[in-house]
Order: C-alpha cells, then sequence, then structure tokens
C-alpha cells in the first residue's frame, strides 16, 4: 500500500471513528432525552397522573427529598438489556397509542388498578433504590410484611405495589393498613323486629336494631336440567353430565349482599379475634347471636374506592359469607344460608334454558375473535342485563344499573362472582342421579363459585358457566400468620347473595 493510499486509509478511518463517537453520543443524548418526564408526558398527557404522582411519596410527600422520575419505575434498571428492549417496544407501543388513541376514551381509571399496574412498573426497579427493607423505624407490622415479602417474592410472584399501590402516584381511595371504628352509616332507621312472612311471596326482610333490609324474592319449585349441552358455545368439561333434577321452593335475595347490610353485620359482631372457622362453629350454640364471633378490621378499603351502599360487598371469604348467614338466621329466627350450585342455576335460568336468560348466543357477544376486535360487537341488548368487561369500566356497579331476570333477580350473571354452598369438583354432576331433589356435593377443597363478575368476557357469564375458589392464590399477598379467614386479599370480584328456607307452616305450592 503506498503513502498516499495509507493516509487515505486512516483519514477514513479517523473520520468513521469521529463519526461513530457522535453517532453515539447523539443517541445516548436522545436516549437519555426520551427519558425524561417531560418527554414521557409528552405521549401520556393525562393531567391526573402527572398531579397524582406530584402529591406521591415518590416527589415531594417524604422525608428524604428524593424524586424519582418517570423512568425509574416504568423501566427495568439502567444497563441492562432489558432495560433496552422495554423502552423500545414501550415506545413504539405508546406513539402508536397517541397517534391512533382518543385520550378522552381511555379508561385511566383502569390504569391505576393493581391488575394493569403489574404490567408496566417493574420490581427490579424498585428494589434497585429500596435496597434496605427495614429502614429505621419501620413498624414491627412492616417488618412483618416485609419478612413474608423476602420469604414469598419468588414463589408468589410478589411485587412492591401489591402492597405500596398508591407510591407512584397518589390515591385518596388507597389505604395501607387496617380500617377503623364504624364504616356503616345506613338509613339512620332502626328495624325493631324482623319482617313478618305468612305466605310465600316475595318480602323484604328486616334485621332487627340495625338499618339493614335485604329484598328476599319466592323461587317456585320445579324440575331443570342442570349443566349445559354440548353444542353451547364456549362450554367447559365440568359443566357436563347434563342431569335433570329438582328444586324445591326457596326465597332468594333479589341482589348480591350490599355494603349497607354487610356492614350491619360486621359492626355488630366484629372482633380482633384469629379463632379458626371449626372451632368457633364448634363452641357457638347458633342459639345465641352474641356468640358469633365476626370479622377483623381488614386491610385498607375493601370496597377498593369504588363506592359502597347498594353495590355488592367484596373481598370477604366464603368462611364470612356462611358466618354473616348464621347471623342473619339469628337475627329474624329465619333459615339463611348459600344457595347449592343447583339452586343457584336454576334460580339465574329463571325458566329459561338457553346459555343466558336472555335471547342471544355467547358467539354473538364475546369479544374472542380478531374480527370482534377490530369491528367490535353489539352490545345493546347485553348491556342491560350484564355488569361485565365491556361496560364495567373494571369495577363493580350499582345494581339499578340493570335489568331484572324472569324471576326477578338482579346481577345473577356479571358483577361479582357469587359463592355457593358446594365443595367444588369437576365432575360433581356424575355424582347426581336424574331426577335427584335438591342435590349437593361436599366432595373437595375449594367452594364453587358462580355467575362470573365485572372483569369477564361474555363467554364466561353463560348461566351453566362454573368456577371456583382459590383460596391459597387468593390470600397471596396476606402477610398475617395465619391469615386472615375473613378477608381476602388477592380478589375483588366475590361476593355472595342469600337464601332463605321456606319457613314451617307456609305453603309454597
Amino acid at each position: 500500500m503506498s503513502k498516499g493510499s495509507k493516509k487515505k486509509f486512516l483519514l477514513i478511518g479517523l473520520g468513521g471513528l469521529v463519526l461513530g463517537i457522535a453517532l453515539m453520543i447523539a443517541f445516548d443524548w436522545m436516549w437519555e432525552e426520551t427519558s425524561t418526564n417531560e418527554s414521557c408526558m409528552a405521549c401520556h398527557f393525562h393531567e391526573k397522573a402527572d398531579a397524582a404522582w406530584k402529591q406521591s411519596v415518590h416527589y415531594s410527600n417524604n422525608k428524604s427529598g428524593v424524586m424519582t422520575d418517570c423512568a425509574a419505575c416504568h423501566l427495568p434498571p439502567k444497563g441492562t438489556f432489558a432495560h433496552f428492549t422495554a423502552k423500545a417496544k414501550m415506545g413504539i407501543k405508546d406513539i402508536w397509542s397517541y397517534m391512533t388513541k382518543d385520550k378522552d376514551k381511555i379508561n385511566w381509571e383502569r390504569k391505576g388498578e393493581l391488575e394493569y399496574a403489574q404490567k408496566i412498573v417493574y420490581n427490579e426497579s424498585c428494589k434497585s433504590c429500596h435496597t434496605n427493607l427495614f429502614p429505621t423505624g419501620i413498624t414491627d407490622e412492616g417488618v412483618k410484611a416485609h419478612l413474608y415479602y423476602e420469604e414469598n417474592e419468588k414463589k408468589l410472584n410478589l411485587q412492591c405495589i401489591s402492597c405500596h399501590l398508591d407510591a407512584g402516584h397518589f390515591n385518596p381511595n388507597y389505604k395501607h393498613g387496617k380500617m377503623e371504628g364504624m364504616v356503616n352509616t345506613g338509613s339512620g332507621v332502626r328495624y325493631d323486629s324482623a319482617a313478618v312472612v305468612t305466605e310465600f311471596v316475595n318480602f323484604t326482610e328486616t334485621v332487627p336494631g340495625t338499618s339493614a333490609a335485604i329484598s328476599m324474592v319466592a323461587i317456585p319449585g320445579g324440575t331443570f336440567t342442570l349443566g349445559s349441552p354440548e353444542d353451547e358455545p364456549f362450554r367447559q368439561a365440568d359443566e357436563s353430565p347434563q342431569r335433570k333434577v329438582t328444586i324445591s321452593p326457596f326465597f332468594m335475595g333479589e341482589l348480591e349482599v350490599t355494603w349497607d347490610q354487610y356492614w350491619a353485620f360486621y359492626n355488630e359482631t366484629m372482633s380482633e379475634g384469629r379463632t379458626a372457622p371449626e372451632v368457633v362453629f364448634a363452641n357457638n350454640s347458633r342459639e345465641d347471636v352474641d356468640a358469633v364471633s365476626g370479622p377483623t378490621p381488614p386491610f385498607g378499603f375493601p370496597d377498593q374506592g369504588w363506592g359502597m351502599g347498594t353495590r355488592p360487598a367484596i373481598t370477604m371469604t366464603h368462611y364470612a359469607a356462611e358466618t354473616f348467614c348464621q347471623w342473619l338466621s339469628l337475627k329474624t329466627g329465619r333459615k339463611y344460608r348459600l344457595p347449592t350450585e343447583a339452586e343457584w342455576e336454576y334460580a339465574a335460568r329463571g325458566g329459561t334454558s338457553t346459555p343466558y336468560f336472555f335471547e342471544g348466543s355467547p358467539k354473538k357477544y364475546t369479544n374472542e375473535g380478531l374480527m370482534k376486535k377490530i369491528f367490535g360487537i353489539d352490545t345493546t341488548s347485553i348491556n342491560g342485563y350484564i355488569i361485565y368487561a365491556n361496560n364495567s369500566m373494571d369495577k363493580t356497579q350499582e345494581p339499578a344499573r340493570v335489568k331484572a331476570n324472569p324471576f326477578g333477580l338482579k346481577n345473577m350473571l356479571g358483577n361479582v362472582m357469587e359463592y355457593c354452598a358446594d365443595k367444588y369438583k369437576e365432575n360433581a354432576y356424575e355424582g347426581f342421579k336424574e331426577g335427584a331433589v335438591d342435590p349437593i356435593n361436599q366432595e373437595g377443597t375449594e367452594f364453587v363459585v358462580r355467575g362470573g363478575n365485572y372483569l369477564d368476557d361474555a363467554s364466561k357469564l353463560r348461566c351453566a358457566a362454573r368456577g371456583h375458589t382459590e383460596n391459597d392464590n387468593w390470600l397471596r399477598t396476606d402477610p398475617q400468620n395465619p391469615k386472615s379467614i375473613w378477608w381476602y386479599s388477592d380478589i375483588k370480584g366475590i361476593g355472595f347473595r342469600v337464601v332463605c328456607e321456606v319457613p314451617e307452616g307456609i305453603s309454597a305450592k
């Protein structure tokens, strides 16, 4: 190679090096600039999110004076490959959303819920700053909770925001800690006696000494086919074999038990005790209402800040629901309990034999399928009867939002899942004889839940669709030892409605 060629090659190499360094500096500058709060807010233009961040402990509401930025929580730690890929993926998604979506139609409230937040907040980023989980001044409860986290983080897939959801964006409706004091103001009217029931017709139960009243619907007995036919869209294996069974007459709550009704029970029976269910039921006489040991105070706001009143009470355990029925029975002198699975499906169908108690196929109403995602679905009919994924705004709703089924019951499908008295067994119907009267399955470890909830697709809200409790998973983030027997920490859309047996001497024909 000649001297001139070497010089030319050297100049080209030097120029390439300078250009490369310049590009690296420019790329680094661009990378850092697009990670600033101002850059994030250029696309994430939700004003309340910015205001909530400035009220949080990650901005000014802390003793240290340290302020974090958007990228510190919503991206993996810097210097990792995950940081690069997550930012690239999120950036493309955000730009596309900015260009194609109407911000006024975005459910911003939903983005503050734990189920969504877990997808956009990186736990390793929390831990990169909070390296000491036991700082000076931490309470005994805090130590207990953080020890539980350390022991179960990977096994239970725990995240910091499972308990500290308001750390990044302040939420006045979120509370980390036990509730205190009375929570039910009620109507101000206190009933002196239970309702008088002399015939098999709808009646309003009044709970003595409280302001709680429960509308009860007379459900006539009859014979129906339990389960779903093989050609029903979206049917599951546990909905078979179909069985023709007979149901005796009973009364059923028009609505799922409301917060007003549940707080009446809570205020009369609450305790700080940790007594195990088998001990409580063994010792209580069931003839003495004062012997009923009720719920311990819940952590935070069990209504999730959505509102109480006539909204369905949620997050209580199956044991708590059974204890409510025991208390209600003792207060009124009538036998209240949870419905059997067969009673529940019979009542939900309201005399119909189709997937829903109203017209329409699950194929018509489901969101599944590419064409449905592009063009949407006609929800005119289903919206009038069910609170579900397409109209719930990701939270429970007032029962007044929907029309009743043919028996006069509201929210049998959607809003919240409802506990049944049966234990769950996948092939439970195989144990029911054709023509059985009031069948119930008592084999299994979990309990049956029916009706689906506010987050479910229409395909899961068919009258025959079955579900079950997931006790350990629903207590995943509860750090108490033993875990609560009253309140679930990791399920929102669960509640119950009551059944009242027809009192002796009343003809239900």
